[in-house]
């Protein structure tokens, strides 16, 4: 591997935005110029699906439909982010469990806005610590995001058995 590419993916790997541009950013915005508000137009499908399979099927929800088109959408977006973000993009598959626990379950802007605090809360604390602890070397920004959410995916994992 040429040294300029080895770079780029050891940036990738360890979870860091660092070194990256705005080419990077019209990249994604296509994606989530489609697939944000197309999300976010499926949130009331989430909230009912949410009540139970009869339920759904009592409202009128084709459950099988909505349920590939709802994995289809959130597999793209987490394809696009981490294609671009890499790992640091973890931060979004913790922080909406614990928003939920904060603000409740629904499917709103409120419980995004406090989805979007959170990573960036969980962000800025690991950086903190990296930078406190190991200054620029030892442990990644992206090892301290990794100790924190995977006790909490085993706690998830535990919790739904």
């Amino acid at each position: 591997m040429e040294p300029n590419n080895f770079m780029k993916a050891l940036i990738w790997l360890s979870w860091t935005i660092w070194g990256t541009n705005w080419t990077f950013v019209w990249a994604l915005l296509p994606w989530l110029v489609v697939l944000i508000p197309l999300a976010i137009y499926k949130s009331k499908v989430l909230d009912v699906l949410r009540l139970g399979d009869p339920i759904a099927i009592g409202v009128g929800v084709q459950i099988e439909k909505e349920r590939k088109l709802l994995l289809l959408i959130s597999v793209a977006l987490a394809g696009v982010c981490v294609s671009v973000g890499g790992g640091i993009t973890f931060l979004r598959l913790i922080a909406p469990h614990i928003a939920r626990r904060l603000v409740g379950a629904r499917h709103t802007c409120k419980t995004t806005a406090t989805d979007c605090n959170l990573r960036f809360l969980i962000a800025v604390i690991c950086r903190y610590f990296r930078k406190s602890h190991h200054g620029t070397g030892g442990i990644a920004g992206g090892e301290y995001r990794s100790i924190l959410g995977a006790p909490y995916f085993i706690y998830l994992l535990v919790k739904n058995i």
